[in-house]
């Protein structure tokens, strides 16, 4: 029996001198010829010593390259995770390099050593060793591959140009790569939306807005999600989580520039960068926004709704004309919603449709670019008033809060004006019906994120303690062109439920296009030359606002009960300071007070960044400003 288990014992060590004979398939060394005529007296010796040895030597082991496991000498395969045994010419290169020898090659002594060294590379001093360069990591499998090998060795997937270097992984050391190569090599990554990917992945928490506008420039998709093999790629554990877009990590990391850059891309905004006055002055955006929720009271008594103590409005400085072209093209571009100014002009125009009102008085209406996250509503209002968006979410808070505190007030008028509007349709909805709906419409006003609908504008009329005017489309149809169905956001809607003397008669406007709310707000440089029908004082700065469409039609007037729509127009002129322009067209005049501190610093900040670009574009002068300012923090910049 034991001479059986010493002639297959030797059968296997012969076998295994085959192996070490055979050449490199990527070396170039030409053939090697090693004799395995090897006398049964040698194999049996062989035999003998090698069997205990492997059992007290751990130098004599192999390394499983998979699973790093140590196998015995004779182990074709890994015992842990049976993987292939690794080519006896990784360990031949090995002993250049002062590794320990192995015990087949002690016992074949200096015949097969001699016809070894022809394997062996020459290399300078100091490099490494052949069999670890320009290796090739699968990125599916992390399996280390020859450089001329097109797939993994272990799993077979492509050597795709991510594999090759990403996140700088394997990098090739000095000399080893042609400087022509390495040049293909970095076009090839240049190219590769993949590799961007991941570049702009370390960009968001690294705070490099130029990876991410490289990879969107490259066509790249802005919501495209990490993978696990991706995270595995990053290897950041506190980072990155599979699932992640890059606007989690814009948002967990605070990174706003990028934030609205991608946003952007996300919302139909328009291609390319936006760059709101929030955006550049984050800190006095910030400051704002707590201003703003200071400014939040509780009324108490029949009526315990929110509201907001003081009136505010946003318009553009005047200052924006006097930049170049070029610059003021490039402001526009950035700060506008160009694809919703264009749904509001064209076809059947809902703005900017009377020559008298834009140009004559001066009040063409622009549509800011406004964020997509589901709450439109909220951020469109707080930009017309303020400037900046509700990122505190405190006018979504103060709207739902008035829901639920008025409710008894809120829902008369809402249960109202939904029984006539279900009875235009013949359709009479029962109590339990209309119970469940405004279950679910103030559940959604306390759900950042959740879609509004006409009650909330209603509600927000009230929280801000002024009129708010909706120019919108009627119907809402998808990317292909189908209609989906009717929107009805268009119209007036009136703090009905306060006392008028309470109340600004200064609306606020806004652009409602395919599910999304947009500012429309206007520059504040006027000519008082003009007089309408009705007196206007003198020298009273104001925006004119059409309260009709093209047509000369009334807009609608939201949650009117039945006796006010008798005389609808009459109960818009109590609540909106109207007045009728020389063409005929019933307008409501939006007066312009004196800016707040805090929101001129903020302009006077954005303007100062396309000031320092036409700096550039004009040359060493500086451009020319306006050296009227005023140095009293309680007046008005322009």
């Amino acid at each position: 029996m034991s001479e059986e288990i010493q002639q297959d014992a030797s059968k296997k060590v012969a076998s295994g001198i085959e192996e070490a004979a055979a050449p490199d398939a990527d070396c170039e060394g030409g053939h090697v010829d090693v004799s395995t005529n090897v006398s049964q007296s040698q194999l049996t010796q062989m035999t003998a010593s090698s069997l205990p040895a492997t059992e007290n030597s751990n130098n004599a082991k192999w390394s499983c390259e998979v699973c790093t496991y140590e196998n015995y000498p004779l182990s074709r395969k890994c015992t842990m995770c049976r993987s292939a045994k690794p080519l006896l010419n990784e360990d031949i290169f090995k002993l250049q390099d002062g590794a320990s020898a192995l015990p087949v090659q002690e016992v074949c002594g200096a015949d097969v050593a001699d016809r070894m060294k022809s394997l062996r590379i020459s290399s300078p001093q100091g490099q490494a060793s052949a069999s670890s360069a320009n290796k090739w990591s699968c990125s599916v499998c992390t399996y280390e591959n020859w450089p001329k090998a097109l797939k993994c060795a272990m799993c077979g997937a492509s050597a795709a140009p991510l594999a090759d270097h990403a996140l700088g992984i394997n990098e090739i050391c000095p000399g080893q790569t042609q400087p022509s190569e390495e040049a293909r090599r970095c076009k090839r990554r240049a190219n590769n939306v993949d590799w961007l990917w991941l570049q702009a992945c370390l960009g968001v928490v690294e705070g490099s807005a130029h990876s991410v506008e490289q990879y969107l420039a490259a066509d790249g998709d802005p919501a495209r999600a990490l993978s696990a093999r991706e995270v595995a790629l990053l290897d950041r554990a506190s980072a990155f989580d599979c699932g992640h877009t890059l606007v989690h990590l814009a948002i967990r990391f605070q990174r706003q520039d990028i934030l609205s850059t991608l946003l952007s891309r996300i919302s139909g905004g328009g291609p390319g960068l936006k760059r709101s006055p929030s955006y550049v002055a984050p800190d006095l955006a910030t400051a704002i926004r707590r201003h703003m929720a200071s400014c939040i009271r509780h009324k108490k008594g029949n009526f315990p709704c929110r509201y907001i103590n003081e009136f505010c409005t946003f318009s553009l400085p005047a200052e924006i004309e006097e930049l170049p072209a070029a610059i003021q093209e490039q402001l526009f571009s950035e700060l506008l919603d160009r694809d919703a100014q264009h749904t509001l002009e064209t076809d059947l125009p809902l703005i900017n449709w009377s020559h008298e009102i834009t140009l004559t008085l001066g009040s063409r209406l622009y549509a800011l670019w406004n964020r997509s996250a589901g709450d439109c509503l909220p951020d469109a209002l707080s930009q017309a008033a303020y400037g900046v968006f509700d990122r505190n979410n405190a006018l979504r808070a103060a709207l739902a809060a008035s829901l639920h505190d008025a409710q008894r007030s809120f829902y008369e008028r809402w249960q109202a004006w939904e029984r006539w509007q279900a009875a235009l349709l013949q359709y009479a909805p029962e109590e339990t019906q209309l119970r469940a709906e405004w279950a679910r419409l103030t559940a959604a006003a306390a759900r950042p994120g959740a879609a509004l609908h006409q009650l909330h504008v209603f509600a927000l009329a009230h929280v801000l303690r002024r009129p708010i005017l909706v120019y919108g489309v009627d119907r809402v149809d998808s990317f292909r062109g189908e209609p989906l169905g009717f929107a009805r956001f268009q119209g007036i809607y009136l703090p009905l439920l306060w006392e008028p003397s309470f109340c600004s008669k200064s609306p606020l406007c806004l652009g409602y296009t395919r599910g999304h709310f947009s500012a429309l707000v206007s520059l504040d440089y006027h000519r008082h030359t003009y007089i309408c029908r009705e007196q206007q004082e003198e020298n009273e700065e104001c925006i004119f606002l059409p309260l009709s469409d093209s047509d000369g039609k009334l807009l609608p007037v939201h949650f009117l009960t039945c006796e006010e729509m008798v005389d609808a127009e009459g109960v818009v002129r109590r609540w909106v300071s109207a007045c009728v322009t020389r063409g005929g067209v019933l307008t409501a005049r939006l007066q312009l007070g004196p800016r707040p501190l805090l929101q001129a610093q903020l302009l006077e900040e954005w303007l100062n960044h396309y000031r320092r670009h036409a700096q550039q574009v004009r040359g060493p002068h500086p451009p020319r400003l306006r050296a009227d300012l005023s140095s009293d923090p309680d007046t008005d910049i322009d």
